[in-house]
């Protein structure tokens, strides 16, 4: 890995755009999923051994880890006759992503295999929170707050590291057959669009946890 240089990237002028910010807020982000992860993870021991004992987020029926943790959503990794709950693999890849965010914040270029796979990994993380969401909100019919705590803060840490990955780490490549893909990119930056994006994003999945499970919430 090398240093960073301005004459290496054509990225979008400002703070909003440079390693330190983007890197300090995916970090903080990773380090809130990777205690949400150890709180989902230890609920599940206790649940283990205690089947019949209720968990401090247990609320009401509507808002209750239990419900969700004793699903088989959570359980969704089976190999030999065990299943892995979800939240062992979330402290695992929330490590990697808090290397990454600290690495980051260090201004190196990372190899461009190692920018995409990180990414890649970010989007599958982001996915699968969103798919336990959908699951809890509309299978499930009970949000937990914990895995609620870890959706958000997937999505800011994937928000993070997208912002980055394009104007820090130059990915797309600015030359070759993606290079229109990265000026598109870059213009989207820059134009302060992802705010807009962002901003909406997090509306509607606010908006519909409101409308569904307002009254058990509030």
């Amino acid at each position: 890995m090398e240093q960073i240089t301005t004459s290496d990237y054509r990225q979008p002028k400002g703070w909003r755009h440079n390693a330190t910010w983007l890197y300090a807020v995916m970090l903080i982000a990773s380090i809130c999923a990777f205690m949400a992860s150890l709180i989902l993870s230890a609920d599940t021991l206790q649940l283990a051994r205690h089947p019949d004992q209720q968990l401090g987020c247990d609320v009401n029926g509507a808002v209750s880890c239990s419900t969700v943790a004793q699903s088989w959503q959570a359980e969704i990794i089976h190999f030999g006759g065990l299943s892995y709950p979800n939240a062992f693999f979330g402290i695992a890849a929330e490590a990697v992503f808090i290397t990454v965010a600290v690495l980051g914040l260090s201004k190196v270029v990372f190899p461009r295999w190692f920018a995409w796979c990180t990414w890649a990994g970010n989007l599958c993380a982001f996915a699968y929170a969103y798919w336990l969401f959908s699951q809890s909100a509309f299978v499930i019919h009970a949000l937990c707050p914990w895995c609620l705590v870890l959706m958000f803060t997937t999505t800011i840490q994937f928000i993070a590291q997208s912002h980055a990955t394009v104007t820090v780490q130059g990915i797309p490549q600015s030359e070759g057959r993606f290079a229109s893909w990265q000026r598109a990119l870059q213009t989207y930056y820059r134009l302060g669009a992802d705010l807009l994006v962002d901003v909406l994003w997090i509306a509607v999945v606010v908006a519909i946890i409101l409308i569904k499970y307002g009254a058990a919430i509030l």
